[in-house]
């Protein structure tokens, strides 16, 4: 009891000096806020007054069939959203919003409701709005005014429920940059995404081919409203993007010129302001490059604030290349010699050889793994094809095809895809993957039929006879274990964080028969017995999750510093 009392104070002297530190922050940002910078960014809005505007008067047809005038949303049977707009910049915002506005709310519901789960204090919250409109204080000054009255057109569709955050267009526009500050504020790499072009000896008929998974990950409700996003706008090049409802940049596209554009994470450094969110660079190019030098072009007079890759397809070039884009530098990187490239999460180019956050993830991390798993599945698969391209993305295994667990990142298919997508830009045909994950059915998508003005007539936007099969491992017994292990991780990870829930050892030992070859399901266990004082099952189960392969050398020396620790208590 006097033990008790002793660290009670001590505690609570802990939590007031805290609220001191974050009552300082919150005048330090109210403070902030009153400064001619942030006043301007908080009331700015676009000037619309150029772009002609209808108000759309969306026509239901059915639960999943909307459309206004041309435009048109409608899903298909594999419960992909289409989504198809045209018009001015402010034309296409509105046309957007109004069809997908439904899907739009849903969308940031899940989303605002995670960043409350991630931040359930009121004050805090607070603090974090305030921190929002100062981080996001130069955004609008690094975003093309095109893009801005298409934005206001959309969040003129946004729920109110969400004002406190911000309004509706700021927070449509906070929205674009969210991936950007996600992981580089928190580090999180939720994007280890992987991407290839073939071309030449490299496939079947000698044509350009890219594939790749787009392994953003931030709930399976988020990746639920899959769009595939087809536009004709007013000015540029029309274009076919893959990502979900209230996002105008791009995360995977292609244009109609046979232009593609996907992007993949690097290593970033923490910024101080945001600036032009990297989906927005990516939607400029895919609306206005023709070829290979305008993409470079237009990638290269942005200022970003996150490390992106953006691999760029060309059919008029009849090759791809990797433009690596951050903060402080730039560089192209393009295989001599070669027709094919290959992109993971580390840069390549000359102009990133002797940059140390670079050499960091190349050591550290799962992106040089799957590069090295890549060229080992090409020098399997000689010649690729559509079909042969999903069987690549759709590759669990390890090096010389080890089983490292079902969704360890060192995999190619890490099981947690929002999206897979094959390009065949030569043929202006897209194939994008259908839930689970990439293993459900690729639809397949002509841009030549599509913007030809023929698709109104039998309102299929796809080419069913075209789709590339679903994956026969989406019905084994093995992905079913897989997502029974992906629902008990949570609460296994839940209880071995906070010491209060009790674990029977047949529960444990269940858990880890539904992913044997994942280093994770032994590293969790071990975690449990070690809060629980069982020192032995703490010792066993983190000795075997070395056994396994573990996904970074941060995660390995973690596990071994766990290891120790049980090892000290057992002398």
């Amino acid at each position: 009891m006097n033990k008790n009392r002793e660290y009670g104070p001590v505690k609570d002297n802990c939590l007031y000096g805290q609220k001191i530190v974050l009552v300082c922050l919150s005048l330090i940002l109210n403070i902030s806020l009153i400064s001619c910078g942030i006043r301007k960014s908080v009331r700015h809005v676009p000037d619309i007054r150029r772009y002609a505007l209808e108000i759309p008067e969306v026509s239901r047809i059915n639960d999943s069939t909307f459309h206004f005038n041309q435009n048109r949303l409608t899903k298909n049977k594999q419960q992909l959203w289409e989504l198809y707009i045209k018009g001015n910049p402010l034309q296409l915002g509105y046309n957007n919003g109004a069809l997908t506005q439904h899907l739009m709310h849903k969308q940031e519901k899940i989303f605002f409701s995670k960043v409350q789960g991630f931040v359930p204090s009121k004050f805090k919250q607070n603090l974090l709005r305030g921190f929002l409109k100062w981080y996001n204080r130069k955004m609008y000054l690094n975003i093309r005014e095109d893009d801005q009255a298409e934005l206001y057109g959309l969040s003129r569709y946004s729920s109110d429920q969400y004002n406190f955050i911000a309004p509706e267009f700021l927070r449509i526009m906070y929205l674009h940059g969210a991936h950007d500050i996600g992981h580089a504020m928190q580090d999180l790499m939720m994007v280890g995404c992987t991407s290839l072009a073939v071309w030449d000896e490299n496939t079947e008929d000698g044509d350009l081919l890219i594939g790749r998974n787009f392994d953003f990950y931030v709930g399976d409700d988020f990746a639920e409203n899959k769009l595939v996003e087809m536009v004709e706008p007013e000015t540029g090049i029309p274009y076919l993007s893959v990502s979900w409802p209230g996002m105008i940049g791009v995360v995977s596209g292609m244009n109609q010129e046979g232009l593609t554009v996907t992007i993949n994470a690097g290593k970033s450094r923490i910024p101080l302001t945001a600036k032009t969110p990297v989906s927005l660079v990516t939607r400029e190019i895919l609306q206005y490059a023709k070829n290979i030098d305008e993409a470079v072009a237009i990638a290269k007079k942005k200022k970003v604030f996150v490390s992106e890759s953006i691999l760029v397809g060309s059919a008029n070039d009849r090759k791809a290349i990797v433009i690596e884009i951050s903060p402080d530098n730039f560089g192209v990187y393009e295989v001599k010699n070669s027709s094919r490239i290959l992109c993971t999460n580390h840069f390549q180019s000359e102009a990133y050889k002797s940059d140390k956050r670079n050499r960091k993830q190349m050591v550290e991390g799962h992106s040089r793994y799957r590069y090295e798993k890549l060229q080992e599945l090409l020098q399997e698969k000689k010649k690729l094809d559509p079909e042969k391209m999903a069987a690549l993305l759709r590759d669990r295994s390890g090096l010389k095809g080890e089983k490292i667990g079902y969704g360890n990142e060192k995999a190619i298919n890490q099981l947690l895809a929002h999206h897979a997508v094959i390009f065949s830009p030569e043929k202006r045909l897209v194939w994008v993957s259908s839930d689970p994950y990439q293993l459900g059915e690729f639809v397949c998508y002509d841009l030549n039929e599509i913007f030809s003005g023929k698709k109104n007539g039998n309102h299929q936007f796809s080419k069913p006879e075209m789709n590339i099969g679903r994956d026969p491992f989406a019905d084994s017994l093995d992905f079913k274990n897989y997502e029974s292990y992906r629902k008990l991780n949570a609460d296994i990870e839940k209880a071995s964080a906070n010491g209060r829930e009790i674990l029977s050892d047949d529960l444990i030992r269940h858990y880890q028969r539904m992913n044997p070859d994942f280093w994770l399901v032994y590293q969790q266990a071990g975690k449990y017995y070690l809060k629980k004082k069982e020192y032995r099952k703490a010792k066993a189960e983190f000795e075997r999750a070395l056994t396994k392969e573990i996904t970074t050398v941060p995660d390995r020396k973690n596990t071994e510093k766990l290891l120790k620790k049980v090892q000290r208590n057992l002398r």
